[in-house]
């Protein structure tokens, strides 16, 4: 199973495993943890308030690693996109934020994810937003049409991070703002970690060093480029989404301990450079 696949199958599990009441999704923690809502990643995230706006499934549903929705300074009337939408919560919130005038795109390849997404924006009654099947190597918009892109510990998962980052360039309007949230890490990381799907899935393994990061952020053509690390994850943190994958889980600890973070992300498009329109009017 290549990572696309796995990450889709993971998922769709999620998905399900919130429509059916047997819990909150999570990122890599166990499944113990996964039901009581303990994961180090993914908890916490959401004040009251907002949670209190939104369906109960569309806060258990969430696989984020961060609130970019808090931290993107969105204006109403402003066109919004959200990468691997899941279960809506972050489309659902931007929306409300964008209104009166604006709108919020979710985009997601999982079906269970789409169909739970749909569900709480109906009974979010929200008439802003909508959500697209789509993967976000391959954005199913025009270029030049988005103000805002916000993520919530989606890139990570990809295994082709610079075309999710030209896309991304390519569908924001001149001036547009990238807002992510994702874990990004810090100095060397262990081979056994790298090299272990399930930890990719989990949100772990397929994380960019923080300099990597910015590098293909400028290669996609971005500018203002910052990356402000919102949770750096300790040792005793490690060891609830190592012990159940196999892996030495004490001696891992330590070796992961404040090298993986999540981190909020900004980046802008140049004003006045819009995407091709043909090929004898590239920049």
């Amino acid at each position: 199973m290549d990572v696309k696949e796995a990450v889709r199958e993971k998922y769709g599990e999620a998905a399900l495993r919130v429509t059916s009441g047997k819990g909150n999704a999570c990122c890599g923690s166990s499944p113990s943890s996964c039901a009581s809502g303990d994961d180090p990643i993914t908890s916490n995230l959401y004040d009251e308030l907002q949670k209190s706006e939104l369906p109960e499934a569309a806060v258990l549903a969430s696989l984020g690693c961060g609130n970019p929705t808090a931290l993107a300074e969105l204006k109403p009337g402003e066109v919004v996109l959200d990468l691997g939408s899941g279960g809506g919560i972050d489309v659902l919130l931007s929306a409300r934020r964008v209104a009166p005038g604006g709108k919020a795109y979710g985009l997601d390849m999982t079906d269970e994810m789409l169909a739970l997404a749909r569900q709480n924006q109906a009974k979010a009654g929200i008439a802003n937003a909508e959500f697209l099947k789509g993967e976000i190597e391959s954005i199913p918009l025009p270029g030049d049409s988005v103000d805002v892109i916000v993520s919530n510990c989606v890139i990570n998962l990809s295994a082709d991070k610079d075309r999710v980052l030209r896309e991304a360039f390519r569908v924001l309007k001149p001036g547009g703002r990238l807002a992510v949230s994702d874990v990004v890490t810090r100095g060397e990381i262990h081979a056994e970690i790298r090299k272990n799907m399930l930890l990719w899935v989990g949100c772990v393994a397929g994380a960019l060093d923080e300099n990597d990061y910015r590098a293909k952020l400028a290669a996609a053509g971005f500018e203002a480029i910052d990356i402000e690390p919102t949770r750096i994850y300790r040792s005793e943190d490690a060891l609830s989404f190592l012990a159940d994958k196999g892996l030495d889980a004490g001696a891992m600890g330590s070796e992961v301990d404040g090298k993986f973070m999540s981190a909020f992300i900004r980046a802008r498009k140049p004003a006045g450079k819009g995407t091709c329109c043909g090929p004898t009017c590239c920049c």
